[in-house]
């Protein structure tokens, strides 16, 4: 919630990786985060990356974005300093969770892994089984 002395206690403990996850894109941000920010997490992902350290975040995907949104997450990520990106598939935990838009063909998958890659991140694990901690020993060294 912005408590940036917080975050610093936090990241300066000594590890190699800080992941904060997004979740999803802007439009969709206060839907599936009533209580977060788009432009807060992006900096907070800024102030970890200015602090020295590896930053992550993940994205669910299938909660009704749009391939342009997807697009732009990954650039506004990429100029808050962003490393490292997993992309999955949301499903929907419970009935009193938001329900699932779609099912993303892991072809798209492959395609958004290329597309971030292009656009700047150093790392990104996307897939439909993927999930923030999916493979985290590979991004210990990005």
């Amino acid at each position: 919630k912005g408590n940036w002395d917080a975050l610093y206690r936090m990241i300066s403990a000594g590890q190699e990786v800080v992941s904060h996850n997004m979740e999803t894109v802007e439009r969709l941000y206060r839907r599936v985060r009533p209580q977060a920010k788009y432009a807060r997490s992006l900096e907070q992902t800024k102030l970890t990356k200015e602090y020295g350290k590896r930053t992550k975040t993940g994205i669910m995907l299938g909660l009704g974005e749009t391939k342009e949104e997807v697009y732009k997450a990954m650039d506004d990520l990429v100029a808050h300093g962003c490393d490292i990106l997993t992309l999955g598939q949301y499903l929907q935990p419970t009935k009193m969770h938001i329900e699932v838009a779609e099912f993303i063909h892991p072809d798209v998958f492959d395609h958004y892994r290329e597309e971030g890659l292009k656009r700047g991140l150093k790392y990104v694990e996307s897939g439909p089984l993927v999930r923030s901690s999916y493979h985290a020993e590979r991004h210990v060294n990005v």
